[in-house]
């Protein structure tokens, strides 16, 4: 297939396009490369795609709708994978206007695009947070995700209504994919990971919020990128028994589909943090401070459908996951 994956030089879009363009895929990433954090690290992952002949990269900003429009006259893409946000919660109390330029403004421009280009075929990346104020666990796609903590996640939802409205209004099928927590090689520089990481590797504590009672779905990023292909293969053709009398809201009589994507098993922050010192052989101090605004206590994903629908099974453990992301960080931040 032809296909356009945005976010190419981000954490989950280097790691999905590696796996599309080493199944034969043709494979068009775009990325605007900003200073969110270090941009180094985004070129040292397009490094690594631009060594396949299948595989081309186009900087381009999705809030430039002109540039985005010429793109898709000229590449004619059969699916298009929208992994490019503003991605951040806490950067979204301090920037909000990056989030409605980029999750807001860009993600309207490629819904036109895809509109206008018949693509067969939108699978975007949502978001665990769009849960909000939710508490009852696991997370479900049948629950009702109206209260939102932080711009950012109000963005994610906002995302799978506009997704919602194309679908129904213009055929067009689209699976939105709610991430829990990704981790592993290459992952970005200001999330827990690396960041938990560059302190117990230089015996600095580790600020651990929420007095460590946070729960994650931590999900290894080769889970992730096998459940967004069968995703991306499975194109939605509407639920028959969608009823609006007693609506699923995973589903629609519209093509349009959300699913959780995640482990499937709540992991304790401290638990987590003291795995990692075990993967890098070092420990440190830790600070406990208070919840953070915007922060959800925890996150924990049913992803039975998504079991059900596409055969997903994610098979890293959290010891096996961190293990590989220990050796990639050791490996990759002691040749910086």
């Amino acid at each position: 297939m032809k296909l356009l994956v945005t976010g190419a030089a981000g954490f989950i879009g280097h790691a999905l396009i590696l796996s599309l363009c080493e199944r034969g895929d043709d494979v068009v990433g775009i990325d605007n490369l900003n200073h969110y954090y270090d941009v180094g690290l985004k070129h040292a992952r397009l490094q690594q795609l631009e060594t396949f002949a299948n595989f081309q990269f186009v900087e381009m900003d999705l809030a430039d709708q002109a540039s985005l429009e010429g793109l898709f006259s000229k590449s004619r893409f059969d699916r298009v994978l929208n992994m490019a946000a503003q991605a951040g919660v806490r950067y979204s109390l301090e920037n909000p206007r990056a989030y409605i330029d980029s999750n807001l403004v860009g993600f309207g421009n490629l819904l036109e695009c895809c509109r206008h280009h018949d693509i067969e075929h939108l699978v975007y990346a949502s978001s665990s947070s769009v849960y909000g104020a939710n508490k009852s666990m696991p997370f479900s796609t049948a629950d009702n995700v109206d209260h939102p903590v932080s711009l950012y996640a109000a963005t994610k939802k906002a995302n799978e209504l506009m997704a919602h409205s194309y679908s129904h209004l213009y055929r067009i099928p689209t699976t939105g994919l709610r991430f829990f927590t990704v981790y592993g090689p290459w992952g970005r520089p200001d999330m827990s990971p690396i960041l938990f990481a560059d302190a117990i590797t230089q015996g600095k504590p580790i600020q651990v919020f929420n007095q460590g009672r946070h729960k994650r779905d931590f999900t290894y990023i080769d889970d992730i990128v096998d459940g967004v292909i069968r995703c991306l293969d499975r194109i939605p053709a509407g639920n028959p028994q969608w009823s609006g009398m007693n609506p699923d809201p995973a589903t629609s009589d519209a093509p349009w589909q959300i699913y959780n994507i995640a482990r499937g098993e709540p992991i304790e922050l401290l638990y987590y943090i003291e795995l990692m010192e075990q993967a890098l052989g070092k420990t440190t101090s830790k600070e406990l401070l208070p919840a953070q605004p915007g922060d959800v206590e925890a996150t924990y994903a049913d992803i039975d459908t998504l079991v059900a629908d596409t055969g997903y099974s994610p098979k890293i453990s959290i010891q096996q996951g961190l293990n590989q992301f220990a050796g990639w960080y050791m490996d990759y931040y002691a040749k910086k």
